[in-house]
């Protein structure tokens, strides 16, 4: 039998999951790289997995396409959000001679620019932010004066919150933007665009999709837990997996299926943020990829199911799938993502009460992300969390109560900076 090939474009650590869950169906992934060098962060993170090939796009994307085409895959989707333009760009070239699903180049900037996703989304009837496209300070003043509330200013192209600011005041979003403007943003691209929205005032979830010919099955949604800290209003400090069914959750999915038709996501996962506001849902951002923390495996462990295992029946076996889709998960027992919240700069010597951290009954595994004898930085976004944990238990009370047990434990004291310089790296 014929080996079955599928495309990933730039996988890395934070996404194995992915190919690996190719591998265990029997297909074989052949790996993309869209970008000559590895963006800042994925360095040092690559995706353990054995690929078929691993290619790196040049700018031609002809000669990618002939060089892909020769695996015959079934499927060409993103590992993550870096990879959505080639992805669809690549797909598309090969859907006509190999019939590859393609979500088409169209509306492909909608799919990464922030700015066009919400304006695409408003063309098409549905409700979103207030925003402006910046180009310059008085440009911006003026729009601020107008909107009278407090605004967000973020990176037109980036994710992990990178670069997020909140602004009260006019003369705030200008700091901002003279702040954001020409930076490199978290994906290593130069000179990305900033937009300003209206500040959305709600809670937030996640809702996690997959796809095949337009019709989207629900694998997981989350509600967030968000405090303000260290200057970053809605600093997302854990999220907690909910049930499929409930009047907030039909909102929800209601509404991000409409999104979803909206920017053309046909085919594989999508992760959309949306925020429920008194006057009901409204979208934050989508990612045509699958979700990050780890969502995945978190969700598998609770329904025995995943985004990971949908996309490979979505590609693999759209027959299946396709008889499967309006399924509604089930929870076996409770589960969450949290993450500690440094307010401290300098370098780490360890951490105080790190043994009740780990002594909490829901609390399943701690990561240390910044290591003793490592540079510890205050919080501010998804890729500066010291300390990653994850959470499960068959009661769900249990589950949220060691959660707010965490807020409790974290903070200032819980950091033991080392006073005179960096000592040698320890074990960790």
């Amino acid at each position: 039998m014929t080996a079955r090939h599928v495309v990933l474009v730039d996988t890395y650590a934070l996404s194995q999951r992915l190919a690996a869950g190719f591998i265990a169906a029997g297909l074989l992934p052949v790996r993309v790289q869209s970008t000559p060098e590895v963006p800042r962060l994925y360095q040092g993170k690559p995706d353990p997995n054995r690929y078929a090939a691993d290619l790196v796009y040049d700018g031609d994307l002809e000669a990618l396409a002939r060089d892909v085409a020769r695996f015959e895959p079934i499927a060409v989707l993103a590992g993550g959000e870096l990879g959505v333009e080639l992805a669809d760009a690549l797909s598309e070239r090969l859907s006509a001679t190999l019939g590859t699903p393609t979500n088409g180049t169209a509306l492909s900037t909608a799919r990464r620019d922030k700015y066009a996703m919400i304006e695409r989304i408003k063309a098409c009837g549905l409700r979103g932010a207030e925003q402006l496209l910046v180009q310059d300070e008085d440009q911006l003043v003026e729009w601020h004066r107008k909107l009278g509330g407090r605004a967000i200013l973020k990176p037109l192209r980036s994710a992990a919150n990178d670069g997020v600011r909140w602004c009260d005041t006019p003369e705030d979003s200008v700091r901002a933007y003279r702040a954001l403007a020409g930076r490199e943003n978290i994906f290593s691209e130069p000179g990305d665009g900033v937009v300003a929205q209206e500040y959305l005032v709600g809670a937030e979830y996640l809702l996690n999709t997959v796809s095949r010919d337009g019709r989207h099955h629900v694998c997981d949604l989350w509600k967030t837990h968000r405090i303000s800290a260290n200057g970053v209003r809605d600093l997302v400090v854990a999220c907690h997996l909910l049930p499929r069914r409930g009047e907030v959750q039909q909102q929800l999915v209601d509404y991000g299926f409409q999104v979803l038709d909206a920017l053309g996501i046909l085919h594989g996962p999508a992760h959309v943020e949306i925020k429920l506001t008194p006057q009901g849902p409204c979208v934050v951002e989508v990612g045509a990829r699958v979700s990050g923390l780890d969502l995945p495996g978190l969700t598998h462990q609770a329904t025995g199911e995943s985004q990971v295992e949908w996309t490979v029946d979505a590609y693999g076996d759209p027959e299946r799938f396709l008889a499967r889709h309006e399924e509604d998960y089930r929870i076996g027992r409770s589960v969450a993502w949290a993450g500690m919240v440094s307010s401290a700069r300098g370098t780490l010597r360890g951490y105080r009460g790190l043994e009740e951290v780990r002594a909490l009954e829901s609390v399943q595994e701690v990561r240390l992300l910044v290591g003793p004898g490592e540079r510890l930085e205050p919080t501010v976004d998804d890729s500066t969390y010291p300390v990653a944990l994850t959470l499960a238990h068959e009661v769900d009370e249990v589950l949220l109560r060691d959660l707010g047990t965490l807020r409790y434990l974290d903070g200032a004291g819980f950091y033991d900076l080392h006073p005179d310089g960096p000592p040698a790296p320890q074990q960790r």
